[in-house]
């Protein structure tokens, strides 16, 4: 059974894409100010991935290949901005292969224990795609934020539905996860400003 998440169902009305566009918009202008870079224009490029993303997992539990082949692409042109362009290219090609293994081996994991999938492969490429974006130390952040988003919203969701949990209930991390790499980004950013 799949959870319902009633403000993702109805994003489709006006204020719920107003509301959005605000928080992208926002978002893009924090990363521009954060940095004033071209590697702050492909971050600020990147928030809409990400909010697609979020709208399209949290509707249909879909990642789409394309977003994040896109989102992937801009993080390795952000990491040839880096001073040494070709260490920042390996860092991020390493990053992305690494965390994704790490996604893909909770998957198989967890298929071996419980005999279903509770992780789908966009989450995996998902995680491919912020291993290109993050630190390693922003990629605990990222994954910490997500999973504790995830499980807030769903225990809220439960709470106000009168309902108790169940095991089988499928959630889209997706729809955490992808604003949670932005969240990470900063981080990495703001982790480098105390340095």
């Amino acid at each position: 059974m799949s959870l319902s998440f009633p403000a993702m169902r109805s994003a489709g009305d006006r204020a719920g894409k107003a509301a959005l566009a605000a928080v992208v918009a926002a978002a893009m202008a924090a990363s521009l100010a954060v940095e004033p870079s071209i590697g702050g224009l492909l971050t600020a490029a990147l928030v809409p991935v990400l909010a697609a993303i979020a709208v399209i997992d949290g509707r249909h539990f879909i990642i789409p290949d394309s977003l994040n082949a896109l989102g992937a692409l801009l993080g390795l042109a952000a990491a040839t901005t880096a001073p040494e362009p070709v260490n920042g290219l390996l860092a991020a090609v390493l990053g992305g292969a690494g965390l994704a293994l790490v996604f893909l081996t909770i998957r198989i994991g967890y298929r071996a224990l419980r005999g279903r999938d509770g992780l789908g492969l966009g989450d995996v490429k998902l995680a491919a795609m912020a291993g290109i974006w993050l630190s390693v130390t922003a990629m605990a952040v990222a994954v910490e934020i997500a999973a504790l988003a995830g499980l807030l919203a769903y225990g809220v969701t439960r709470l106000a539905a009168g309902s108790a949990v169940r095991v089988r209930d499928r959630l889209p991390f997706g729809l955490f996860f992808a604003p949670a790499i932005w969240i990470g980004w900063l981080f990495d950013r703001w982790s480098v400003g105390l340095m």
